[in-house]
């Protein structure tokens, strides 16, 4: 069966005004990065939203745990901003215990060329395929439970808590 990708926006998927120096939304770029990648695993690809993680509400979360819970794919890997990537984590392992979900996000943005994406978008994509049911956060080639990550705003890094 195919792993189910849901963009939600973040980062990963901003675009830059060179105008005016402002990060914005446009389109999601997971079908160049899968084709870039020379990704051959079977993907199922939807847009639920394309917003700033800081800026994503708690109607944004329903929404996420409501189409993981629906859709018929069990390995699910969901493109997220990295400042609230944790508390989303938090909210699907509440809730959804069948599936293995795994989010990944980017420091910077995939259209500045030397972004993270792509390796973090392998990894979970990796990830996905081997970690047994649960909520997982993997950045940087490593992951982590919903129950123990966060973001070191200091170093960029993401950590487990404990």
């Amino acid at each position: 069966m195919a792993i189910r990708i849901f963009i939600t926006g973040g980062t990963f998927d901003k675009e830059y005004n060179e105008l005016d120096g402002e990060l914005y939304f446009k389109d999601t770029h997971m079908s160049d990065l899968l084709e870039m990648g020379r990704s051959k695993v079977h993907v199922e690809i939807r847009t639920l939203m394309m917003v700033d993680s800081l800026e994503m509400t708690e109607e944004d979360r329903e929404l996420i745990v409501h189409q993981c819970n629906n859709c018929d794919e069990h390995q699910i890997v969901i493109t997220h901003g990295t400042d609230t990537m944790a508390e989303t984590a938090k909210v699907l392992a509440k809730k959804i215990n069948d599936k293995t979900i795994i989010l990944t996000g980017a420091m910077i943005p995939i259209k500045f060329g030397s972004s993270d994406g792509l390796f973090n978008l392998g990894s979970a994509l990796a990830f996905a395929q081997t970690l047994p049911p649960g909520v997982y956060v993997a950045m940087n080639g490593r992951y982590f439970t919903a129950d123990n990550v966060r973001k070191n705003k200091q170093t960029g890094v993401f950590e487990e808590i404990k």
